[in-house]
């Protein structure tokens, strides 16, 4: 999908004040969707993003692993927003975008004399997105907020790992991924409704975000009163459904019906499991886990997963490796679909860099964007030039020190 205007957001304009990862990543969705993205960052360093990652001499180019994965398919302009002149380039960019997306804490860009109320003096259908921890008012608004903080606050860290190992983060920051998403989704469906309604201010609290995501967790307590507990790789709803040692690793099995229980048991040579009293009905079964489960493993002891989870899909029963990411990165159900694009040599790297792009298809085909991720200010002076700046108005603003 190289021909944006096929895509649903063509013709969009995205402003991307954020760092690190939540802005960004819900950024790099809009991008994939057809708009077109301008990351603003500090001319001092620009995105923290730029400096993390795992290849300190990327780090040090300013162009971290963190930055480079989501933020391909963006412009960058650099503008020191505490300055006048910074301050009013941005007004210019306001009044010809689409949407502003920003995750500094709450009440930032009001001091900057930026917020959502003055920014619409410029653009009054401006769609403008505020990220952050907790929400823009409540007794904890003003407080940062880091990824692990909002696992612990929002439970999850509480239900991850099992009753030795819990509490546990979980291993990638999913409360950034979840805000980023969450974002995006009420972007457009802001977007969708602005012939209507006009510009909108969207409130992402990440506590919350992560809350809603967290399903029966959270219903189970709400509704029946019953506390989720650290269940490690068991599902809390049914048995056998977890991961299961076999003769060289993990297998992950989800026999969550009758039939697939009885499948099961034939395919591990174990039909009389089906008529042990234990584990006969799914009451029983969940009563008798770990019975079932010492049961099942003594079988699977007998082939290497890659054996057993082809034999027991064919049989209906769902089931899978568990795989390290280069190994889900390499499957072809992966490597097939376009989720990885690739940029050689762009600018500021050195050499050829992967990607991820959104998992998501339309028409059958991925969406892509065709330009990498930028360095520092790399179209500053285009874009300055596009908002009707002339030479001398571009060599005031370095002289302001906004650039």
């Amino acid at each position: 999908m190289a021909d944006a205007s096929h895509l649903p957001l063509h013709g969009m304009r995205v402003l991307d004040l954020s760092n690190v990862l939540a802005g960004p990543f819900a950024c790099h969705q809009l991008a994939h969707l057809g708009a077109e993205v301008i990351k603003v960052e500090a001319p001092a360093g620009g995105d923290l993003a730029r400096q993390l990652g795992a290849d300190a001499a990327l780090n040090r180019q300013l162009m971290g692993v963190s930055f480079l994965a989501q933020n391909a398919g963006k412009r960058s302009i650099t503008l020191d927003l505490k300055r006048a002149g910074g301050k009013a380039v941005l007004r210019r960019l306001v009044a010809g975008a689409d949407v502003l997306v920003e995750n500094f804490r709450p009440g930032v860009m009001q001091r900057l004399g930026l917020g959502y109320e003055a920014l619409l003096e410029h653009n009054p259908r401006l769609v403008y997105c505020a990220i952050s921890g907790f929400g823009q008012d409540g007794p904890l608004r003003e407080l940062p907020a880091y990824d692990q903080i909002i696992q612990g606050m929002a439970g999850v860290m509480s239900i991850t790992g099992d009753a030795h190992s819990a509490p546990l983060r979980v291993g990638f920051p999913v409360a950034d991924t979840i805000g980023g998403l969450t974002a995006a989704m009420a972007v457009a469906a802001a977007l969708a409704e602005r012939d209507r309604a006009g510009g909108r201010f969207i409130d992402v609290s990440m506590l919350e975000a992560v809350l809603a995501t967290m399903g029966w967790a959270v219903s189970n307590y709400l509704i029946s009163g019953q506390e989720a507990r650290p269940m490690g790789n068991e599902n809390m709803t049914a048995s056998p459904s977890g991961s299961f040692r076999t003769a060289d690793g993990l297998l992950n099995i989800a026999a969550n019906k009758q039939q697939q229980f009885e499948a099961l048991a034939r395919v591990i040579g174990r039909e009389d499991l089906v008529a042990d009293s234990r584990f006969a009905q799914r009451q029983s079964r969940l009563e008798h886990r770990a019975e079932l489960v010492a049961e099942i493993e003594t079988a699977l002891a007998a082939q290497p997963a890659e054996a057993w989870w082809p034999r027991l899909t064919a049989a209906g029963v769902p089931a899978g490796p568990v795989y390290s990411v280069p190994q889900a990165l390499a499957h072809p159900q992966v490597a097939g679909r376009g989720m990885v694009a690739q940029f050689v040599q762009p600018p500021g790297v050195g050499r050829d860099i992967r990607v991820l792009r959104t998992g998501i298809k339309l028409d059958g085909q991925a969406p892509a964007v065709t330009t990498p991720p930028p360095t520092l200010g790399q179209h500053t002076r285009d874009l300055l030039v596009e908002l009707g700046y002339d030479d001398a108005g571009i060599r005031a603003l370095q002289q302001e020190g906004v650039l």
